[in-house]
């Protein structure tokens, strides 16, 4: 087996108990975990946010330039600079299909093309999350449809962000959202290693 490599595992739970649970696509529950070699049995607590994932887009433009959101987040108390993303809020759907709504909804946008960037879990100690990241080119304006900006969405603000821009501002700090970081350093990954070509490719 690899070392390199995470490998799909899972451990007895004795009891669960929800700690939030409502109609909306998120929950807050506590597992009672035990050691599958333990002997004993012994078990103990841990906090699990249930989530069904997430989908990002890094959408570029033909002069390098990265469709950007400046969003308050309340957790945080800041307001943060961010990509168009979304909830998987269907059981099954298809993160990418999450990603061209997304775009559509959040900033009416399309693209005629998309490339998976990666896929990472966003806090594993606690969260089921998975970030998925896509590269969308060949930008052009859409409509929303009926769909309603509300809350913080609705002060939403959109601008263009030269990508060179953007990388400096992540690596000195001003820029500190993580899917942002990770959008952009997979994509100048696979640029460097030649499996994506910086630019359209038509």
């Amino acid at each position: 087996m690899p070392l390199t490599g995470d490998t799909p595992e899972s451990w007895p739970v004795t009891s669960t108990t929800d700690l939030h649970r409502d109609d909306w696509v998120v929950a807050f529950r506590s597992d009672q975990v035990t050691h599958p070699d333990d002997p004993d049995g012994r078990s103990f607590r841990r906090l699990v946010l249930e989530h069904p994932g997430a989908a990002m887009v890094l959408a570029l433009d033909d002069d390098e330039r990265v469709l950007c959101l400046r969003q308050y987040r309340h957790p945080a108390q800041r307001r943060f600079l961010e990509l168009p993303a979304g909830i998987c809020d269907h059981p099954g759907e298809d993160p990418r299909d999450v990603a061209i709504r997304e775009l559509r909804e959040e900033v009416e946008f399309q693209a005629e093309e998309w490339t998976h960037l990666i896929s990472v879990w966003g806090s594993p100690g606690i969260s089921a999350e998975q970030h998925h990241f896509y590269l969308a080119r060949g930008l052009s304006r859409c409509d929303r449809g009926d769909f309603a900006l509300e809350a913080e969405e609705a002060d939403m603000e959109t601008l263009w962000v030269p990508l060179a821009e953007l990388r400096e501002a992540i690596l000195d700090g001003r820029v500190t959202d993580g899917p942002v970081a990770l959008a952009v350093f997979a994509y100048d990954a696979r640029v460097g290693s030649g499996q994506l070509r910086a630019g359209r490719s038509h």
